[in-house]
């Protein structure tokens, strides 16, 4: 098992997991992640600060806010956003942050930040800087998953 693999394993064993990057809209990549974690049954917390509903649950302004504690938190906007969110991060002792990557599209539909990657390590924080959570929630990515890391384009971390 990859260093990804076993990283991605142990984010999806939480079971609090903040959504950062879900819209209004609700065709977003933050909002299929966000519904397929809740209907795996996590307990999903989305963070958006120009909304107070997002898919019918109530939506939160920033880390801060969240009522629990999280074992996660999954960010899925653009990098300038992980950069905004990762000194939230710290603040509330998120133990792991996911920073999404669609592989296919490279740096056009990435999360990651570099800056924000090493101020959670330097932190504490367990990242995972690219890749997404969907290829091991569904059979379709997964295969997605198996076709990247045979021609090793899966994240390292």
């Amino acid at each position: 098992m990859s260093t990804f693999e076993a990283n991605a394993a142990e984010f999806l064993a939480g079971k609090r997991i903040a959504v950062v990057g879900v819209s209004r809209s609700q065709q977003k990549t933050g909002n299929a992640i966000y519904k397929a974690l809740r209907k795996r049954g996590y307990q999903t917390y989305a963070i958006n600060p120009g909304a107070e509903t997002i898919e019918g649950d109530k939506a939160y302004p920033d880390i801060a806010s969240i009522p629990e504690k999280l074992d996660g938190v999954m960010i899925i906007a653009k990098p300038a956003v992980a950069d905004q969110i990762m000194p939230q991060c710290v603040e509330a002792k998120v133990p792991m942050v996911w920073m999404h990557e669609n592989a296919l599209f490279g740096a056009a539909a990435s999360s990651v930040s570099s800056s924000a990657a090493d101020l959670g390590r330097e932190n504490g924080i367990k990242v995972i800087a690219g890749g997404c959570p969907m290829m091991f929630l569904d059979f379709g990515h997964k295969c997605m998953r198996w076709i990247l890391g045979a021609a090793g384009k899966l994240p390292k971390d």
